[in-house]
């Protein structure tokens, strides 16, 4: 059971793709679901519906609409490399993408209903009292609604974890920049003999899937607690 190099160096590679993937996408997901939770904007049926398309959508449509979007002749991707000459193609920072488009929905809809438990008469109280909406915001709504906010963000990393569909449909395959765990445990079984390669791989995904949920439930618990729900 122990790892070869090539081994650790994907395991290394997917946790930098998932915590690109997560850190970037933070402030997107808080920031969606704020709007859903909070405000009455018009077509929010529409813009819930949008955030939540990757998770009915076969990966690979996911992973083809970035590659229109994001490669090399894509209309974002153009820009990207004439402007600031970052290319996303066959790089792992476009795995990150890839990852951070699918955990999108999951860290959204937890940080969502964290939102919501928060009591809003107790926002109102400080208001009351003179406090700014800021003041507000930073002292009652975000701690309590912390827990939530960090169980999204612990699913949206185990989520990229397993991320394979979009990945492999958009940056391929390619050793030591996209090849992620599920990508490597894809290729090993098209090779015969490679067994053991596939069992040792599985079971690290298997271990830090294992992990991340046991994390969002005991933070998701935590912030019902915190909020009188449990």
């Amino acid at each position: 059971m122990l790892l070869t190099p090539d081994e650790w160096e994907v395991i290394r590679l997917s946790l930098r793709v998932s915590g690109v993937a997560v850190g970037g996408m933070l402030p997107i997901a808080f920031g969606l679901a704020w709007v859903l939770a909070r405000t009455r904007l018009p077509g929010k049926l529409a813009l819930d519906a949008l955030v939540h398309l990757p998770l009915v959508l076969p990966p690979v449509v996911t992973g083809w609409l970035l590659l229109l979007a994001f490669g090399n002749n894509g209309p974002v991707g153009r820009w990207l490399e004439a402007w600031l000459g970052i290319s996303l193609m066959f790089r792992w920072t476009g795995a990150a993408l890839a990852a951070a488009v699918m955990a999108l929905p999951l860290m959204v809809r937890a940080m969502r209903i964290s939102i919501e438990t928060v009591d809003r008469r107790l926002e109102s109280a400080a208001r009351t009292l003179g406090a700014s909406p800021w003041h507000t915001f930073r002292t009652i709504t975000l701690p309590l609604a912390m827990p939530g906010l960090a169980a999204g963000a612990v699913l949206g990393f185990a989520r990229s974890i397993g991320e394979f569909g979009a990945t492999i449909t958009f940056v391929s395959n390619i050793p030591g920049e996209t090849r992620t765990i599920p990508i490597a445990i894809y290729g090993a079984l098209q090779v015969p003999g490679q067994e053991n390669a596939v069992t040792r791989l599985a079971v690290i995904a298997v271990v830090l899937s294992l992990l991340a949920l046991a994390a969002s439930e005991v933070l998701t618990r935590r912030g019902g607690r915190g909020s009188g729900l449990v």
